[in-house]
This record gives structure tokens, C-alpha cells and sequence, in this order.
């Protein structure tokens, strides 16, 4: 092909909305390379011209390679996505939970303060930063239909579901602190429960967001060893915050029996299981 054929061929596609990868290595390859979306040249065999007209040098011209790097980059992509919608969701209802009291006045205002706030970020920042960052791909990230070139890093519909998710685990931290006050719990013992609740969520949330299509039981034989560790210590801490009297003292807390633990549990898997069925309604229609 002529240099000006190539270059048709790829303004053609381009003006049809499609993203353009060319690969190329000679001198008449320049202008299509340049033209492209992402070029590509030959590091070995390629022409100068070509490599400083492509955006991509390939150092041993082996194109075998590129298939598992777009894989790569899908995985990175879709990962880096699950853990910014993963911030969105656990923070909203820490923001609402420590500014909604206070602003309308309730019996127990301040339920958190600077120390559980920083542990919650203890907590969140692994998961967010190590959990996902490992999280591998789907077995049909190959198979997906390539985004659209005009396409933002998060839709509409993404960010209100990512902020629907925090406004039910809220819903349900509310929830737990008015029970705590109709049952004439003290200011720590609600504390304590709405503190559990927190944690619980976040951690079927942690579950739950590995995928914002398959259902977590598909989800929990993806092979992540650090999600294990990662809840594990999470919990640990949290166990170890509640039965430890100078601790429980310093996050003000309060001792809470087996049937309030469990409750406080349910009310976190209850907060975040609606999305399993949301899920499962998205597969099927």
C-alpha cells in the first residue's frame, strides 16, 4: 500500500468512532503511524522515522506480546474502577454517619470520632490499594466489546450506583443506632453496634465489588491470597479492639453479647446483599 492509502484506511476508521492501533516499521508506514491512535513500531527492524512517529516501540518485534498486554491493561483498568467505586461507597456513609447527627441534633451526636475514623482508613486503604490492585481478570476480558473512544473512566449510572450502595449501608448504620436507642443502649454500647455494623459491610462490600457483574459466589474462586490476609487482619483487629478493656476504653466502646454481634452482622451483609440481586437482574436482562 501507498502511504497515503495506509493513512486513508486509518482516517476512515477513526471518522467511524473506532479507537485505531497500527503497527508498522518502514518510512511510508510514518504518517499512518502518526495518524493512528496508538502506533506502534518495530524496536529491531523499524525504521526511525517509524519509531518516533508511534506512540509504542516494541523492543524485540515479537507481536505476541500484545494480546496478553491488552489484557493487562484491561485488568488494570477494570481494577482501578472497582477500587475508586469501592472509596465512594464505604465513605459515604462514614461522612453521613459523623455529620447527620450532629446536624440534626441527636441523642448520641458524635458516634465517631478522629480515632475510628483513622482506624476505618487503616482498614480501606489495603483494600483498596493491595486487594483489588491483584484482583485478576475475568476469563472473557478478551471477549468484551472495547469501550467507546468518547467514553469518561465512569459513567452515570456507575457513580449513582457506586453512591446508592453507601446511602443503603447508611440506611443501615441508622438503623442499628436507633435500635441501640429504643432498647436503652448507652452512648458506647451504640457506638459498638453501629461500629460493627460499619466493619461488616465493608467487609461483604470488599466481597461484592470484585465484580460489578458476576455474583460473588463466582467471585470467591478468583484466586486473590491477599483478600484473605487483608480481611483476616481487618477482622482481627476489629476483635481484638472489642475484647481488650484498655482498647474498647480508647475507641469508647462498650462489651456487646453474641446476639447484638450477630445482629449488627446481618445488618451489614443485609446493606450490601441487595447488590447480589441487582447483579444477578443485570445478567438477565
Amino acid at each position: 500500500m501507498f502511504p497515503e492509502a495506509k493513512l486513508r484506511v486509518i482516517n476512515a476508521l477513526k471518522a467511524n468512532g473506532q479507537i485505531v492501533a497500527m503497527i508498522g516499521d518502514g518510512v511510508n508506514d510514518g504518517p499512518a503511524l502518526k495518524a493512528a491512535h496508538i502506533g506502534i513500531a518495530m524496536g529491531k527492524k523499524g525504521s526511525e522515522i517509524a519509531k518516533q512517529a508511534s506512540a509504542l516501540i516494541l523492543q524485540n518485534d515479537d507481536l505476541s506480546g500484545m494480546v496478553d498486554a491488552i489484557a493487562a491493561g484491561r485488568r488494570i483498568y477494570t481494577n482501578l474502577k472497582k477500587a475508586i467505586r469501592y472509596i465512594i461507597s464505604i465513605h459515604i456513609p462514614i461522612i453521613l454517619t459523623l455529620f447527620v447527627p450532629l446536624l440534626l441534633g441527636w441523642k448520641y451526636a458524635q458516634i465517631f470520632t478522629p480515632i475510628h475514623v483513622i482506624f476505618f482508613e487503616l482498614i480501606m486503604g489495603p483494600t483498596c490499594s493491595i486487594v483489588y490492585e491483584n484482583e485478576p481478570s475475568d476469563k472473557d476480558v478478551l471477549s468484551q466489546a472495547p469501550r467507546p473512544f468518547t467514553s469518561s473512566l465512569f459513567s452515570a449510572n456507575e457513580l449513582l450506583l457506586s453512591f446508592v450502595q453507601g446511602l443503603v449501608i447508611t440506611a443501615g448504620l441508622f438503623g442499628v443506632y436507633w435500635y441501640g436507642l429504643n432498647i436503652g443502649c448507652s452512648e458506647a454500647m451504640t457506638r459498638s453496634l453501629v461500629f460493627i455494623s460499619l466493619i461488616s459491610a465493608n467487609f461483604f462490600l470488599t466481597l461484592a465489588n470484585r465484580s460489578f457483574e458476576k455474583s460473588l459466589l463466582t467471585t470467591l474462586k478468583y484466586k486473590n491470597d491477599l483478600i484473605g490476609w487483608v480481611l483476616t487482619i481487618s477482622i482481627s483487629l476489629c476483635v481484638v479492639i472489642l475484647f481488650t478493656p484498655t482498647l474498647r476504653a480508647l475507641f469508647k466502646l462498650d462489651a456487646v453479647n453474641i446476639e447484638q454481634a450477630l445482629l449488627c452482622i446481618l445488618i451489614g451483609f443485609i446493606s450490601v446483599s441487595w447488590f447480589e440481586i441487582y447483579k444477578y437482574w443485570k445478567r438477565l436482562y
